[in-house]
């Protein structure tokens, strides 16, 4: 498999990962201060395929991790690995609140409830976190050990 397909399916898994772990473990934290009305994972069915809630964002976190993945060299070249995750983290945030919730009726931002934009900052700054973490942790075991490099050399 040619390193950019490697890369973008490591980035997919990533965004996938950072979305059960890392959005999961804040949401928990979350759920358990009483900030948020219920826990982050669900297995209640979505339309219009009634797959559960969790996959279904999940699915989506995956394609934004195929999207970091393609930009990170960059960011972490220009922001460092941490910064430049938490940048990127935004730019789901603006989906949701530009297009997708829209798109659902909602009205843009969901109506910007003064409570919860805070905390919806929060989830998407941690899952650009966790994306960078998890990326980075994958792609280093993506890459052929020094051993195997040396041979494939000679």
């Amino acid at each position: 498999m040619s390193s950019t397909s490697t890369r973008l399916l490591v980035g997919f898994a990533a965004g996938f990962l950072s979305h059960v772990i890392f959005q999961g473990a804040l949401g928990a934290g979350l759920y358990a201060a009483g900030l948020i009305p219920s826990l982050t994972w669900s297995l209640a069915p979505v339309p219009p395929f009634g797959v559960p809630r969790t996959i279904s964002l999940g699915f989506w976190a995956g394609l934004w991790g195929v999207a970091y993945a393609w930009f990170e060299p960059r960011l972490t070249a220009r922001f460092g690995r941490v910064l430049g995750g938490s940048i990127f983290g935004i730019g789901p945030l603006l989906g949701h609140w530009f297009a997708a919730q829209p798109l659902r009726g909602l009205g843009i931002g969901g109506g910007f409830n003064p409570a919860m934009v805070p905390i919806e900052i929060a989830f998407h700054v941690v899952f650009g976190i966790g994306l960078a973490v998890i990326l980075g942790i994958g792609l280093s075991f993506s890459q052929p050990s020094g051993a195997a490099r040396v041979a494939v050399k000679q």
